[in-house]
């Protein structure tokens, strides 16, 4: 077993051996630290969670349902504060290095987790996306990743953050890998064909690099040869209403989750965390809050009913590639600001998505294709074809 390096576990060498034979025999995977793991203690990325609470006294849906499927859990992987963050940044471990661009951050919040798969330290990695917690370490590390339907994977024992977002997602250098952990997870679907790709222009307009841009748009041409695509905008909002919407709902249950946690142990929270949640402290479920929830379900139903299952939205996965490390807070959050813009698509409307990583001049990017509710299987037999089929001149 290959040594970490690369900050990736906080338990590390856990060994745990799957509980029978199955589709994922002779793998290894690690899940982030909100997961329960019989007998260890979670952390939420926050030393004074990990203090007040207790070990577990069995493992989350997700750990069961792999160890039965024949996977090896070797550990449990860093994760940013309460999965608050997308940076992968935490103040109270070693910075995780992304093996791609040690100088650029991971992403986050599932750090640990991208980390381990980056690195092939295991043969994929689990982790929770609520606001692009798995879409963007996989864009930032070279991989593929996907944010999984809402609803569709049960979160029992995994620690929340916004019960109306959080999904179980997963990353792997293999579009094979990350199928085949698909099959073991999802239910049963019926598979379609797509007959509809649309590029969603409000995603693109917000890419400012011309570089990144461009890569993107040859990595579409290559892998949809032979695909008729068109262009469309989002239904009913802009993308600044959108992720307003995001904002607001997921502060308020954040706060709703973790708040009396918070009053009554004062944990110590690194700067950005801190800030979130103090700001979601004062939110209210008042009017702005129900314009939310009337936003989020209108595009909850437009945005199904338009995709079906039958249709792809290709858009960017984020700004551009992982910011640096020395870039300053300002700077950092900036890129959280307009990549939230592009991750928020899916959350809000609670939709799959697959990233799809893509090279640009050394540096990963992530190429994205949001499907229809419940189209996961669909989505990732589809990508994993799409690869086959197109090479590697532009995946990473």
């Amino acid at each position: 077993m290959e040594k970490d390096q690369f900050g990736a576990f906080v338990q590390d060498q856990m060994n745990i051996e799957p509980t029978r034979n199955g589709l994922l025999d002779q793998m290894s995977f690690a899940v982030k630290d909100v997961f329960a793991v019989r007998g260890h203690v979670n952390s939420g990325g926050n030393p004074d969670w990990q203090k007040t609470h207790s070990a577990a006294d069995k493992h989350a849906w997700t750990v069961e349902r792999l160890l039965e499927n024949g996977a090896t859990l070797r550990g449990v992987t860093v994760t940013d504060e309460l999965m608050y963050s997308l940076k992968g940044d935490n103040i109270h471990y070693p910075p995780t290095i992304n093996p791609r661009i040690p100088s650029s951050f991971s992403g986050g919040s599932s750090s640990g987790s991208a980390v381990a798969a980056a690195a092939g330290l295991t043969d994929f990695a689990v982790g929770t996306d609520t606001g692009g917690s798995v879409r963007i370490p996989s864009s930032y590390c070279g991989l593929f990743g996907i944010r999984t339907t809402h609803g569709a994977i049960p979160l029992d024992g995994v620690i929340p953050l916004a019960p109306s977002f959080d999904t179980v997602g997963w990353m792997a250098k293999k579009a094979e890998v990350l199928a085949a952990v698909g099959q073991c997870l999802l239910s049963d679907e019926a598979i379609a064909t797509y007959k509809h790709m649309y590029i969603l222009e409000d995603a693109w307009d917000l890419i400012t690099s011309e570089t990144v841009k461009e890569t993107l748009e040859q990595a579409v041409s290559h892998m949809f040869l032979d695909q008729t695509i068109q262009h469309v905008r989002l239904p009913l909002t802009s993308l600044e209403e959108l992720v307003e919407t995001f904002r607001l709902i997921q502060g308020i249950e954040a706060w709703e989750a973790h708040g009396r946690w918070i009053e009554a142990i004062h944990p110590r929270f690194g700067r950005d965390i801190a800030g979130r949640f103090e700001a979601a402290s004062k939110m209210k479920r008042d009017e702005a809050f129900d314009r939310a929830v009337q936003i989020k379900t209108q595009f909850v139903h437009e945005m199904r009913s338009f995709v079906g299952s039958d249709s792809l939205l290709i858009l960017p996965t984020t700004y551009g590639p992982a910011p640096d490390r020395d870039a300053s807070f300002e700077a950092s959050e900036k890129v959280r600001a307009q990549t939230m813009k592009l991750t928020c698509i899916a959350g809000v409307s609670g939709l799959p998505q697959v990233t799809i990583p893509v090279m640009d001049h050394g540096r990963p990017l992530g190429l994205s294709l949001i499907s229809g509710a419940h189209t996961d299987q669909q989505l990732l037999a589809f990508v994993e074809e799409l690869c086959r089929t197109s090479g590697d001149a532009y995946i990473g």
